[in-house]
């Protein structure tokens, strides 16, 4: 399970106007949600919705510690492993904020209480230059929090420069032989630029994987506590935390 998040643009500007080549080529080989909305503005609140189904906090300089449940709880509690592969994390483990083009409000694993307070969990914060190397090797986690930098997340940068990322770093996960037997990825933006609809405005949300119906598009409304409770689902875990406990379920997009 890999959980890729891109920042602040609107459905419209990316569906259809070839603005990401590669995420549109995505878009038309698996599964679309052309209903899918942020749950708030900025964008921390909408990352703790997609790994705590709570928004927690809508203060982008928020630095408390979270106790309450979440995907990771769920995760060591089934014996499953897990990374956040953060691009320009400085180092293993490491909980604080930048330097440079990395933002800790885009990596919400960094501020559990499960994590934090756990010196073996903590580990499995790492440099996103790690996840080349876990894939070559076969030991790529059961789940996959993904975090571009400022400038690949689209947060600073063009889209052009997020979907040239995307085609660099995720298209040989997407090829690989692991993936194909039993991956699901999730590529998702956090929020809209400006839209307010439904919290957080209209956004894109891409299924992919081989068990992803082909060129399936859906018009049911969803928002992030549907993705935290696929991404359990697809697990095999019992439960989800918070909102996604009744949020709608998105297998609609995965064939039985």
């Amino acid at each position: 399970m890999f959980v890729v998040v891109f920042e602040n643009t609107n459905y419209a500007s990316v569906v259809g106007t070839m603005a990401m080549p590669y995420l549109d080529t995505l878009i038309g080989q698996y599964g679309l949600a052309t209903q899918y909305y942020a749950n708030t503005h900025p964008s921390i609140g909408n990352y703790f919705m997609l790994t705590v189904g709570q928004i927690i906090t809508n203060n982008d300089g928020y630095t408390d510690t979270i106790t309450a449940d979440n995907i990771v709880r769920h995760l060591v509690a089934a014996g499953k492993s897990w990374k956040s592969y953060a691009e320009d994390l400085p180092s293993a483990g490491y909980t604080g904020d930048g330097p440079g083009k990395y933002a800790r409000k885009h990596n919400p694993l960094t501020y559990l209480a499960d994590v934090i307070t756990d010196s073996l969990q903590k580990k499995n914060l790492v440099p996103f230059t790690q996840f080349a190397i876990d894939r070559a090797a076969g030991a790529l986690p059961s789940y996959s929090f993904i975090v571009p930098n400022l400038c690949h997340d689209a947060h600073d940068c063009a889209l052009d420069s997020a979907d040239t990322w995307l085609h660099d770093n995720i298209k040989p996960l997407i090829s690989s032989t692991g993936f194909q037997q039993d991956g699901l990825l999730i590529i998702v933006f956090d929020e809209s630029s400006s839209d307010i609809s439904h919290g957080g405005g209209r956004i894109v949300w891409v299924a992919v994987g081989p068990k992803v119906k082909p060129g399936y598009r859906s018009a049911a409304l969803y928002q992030h506590e549907s993705t935290l409770r696929l991404t359990m689902e697809a697990l095999g875990l019992t439960g989800s935390p918070g909102a996604a406990a009744t949020a709608p379920k998105m297998g609609e997009f995965l064939t039985p």
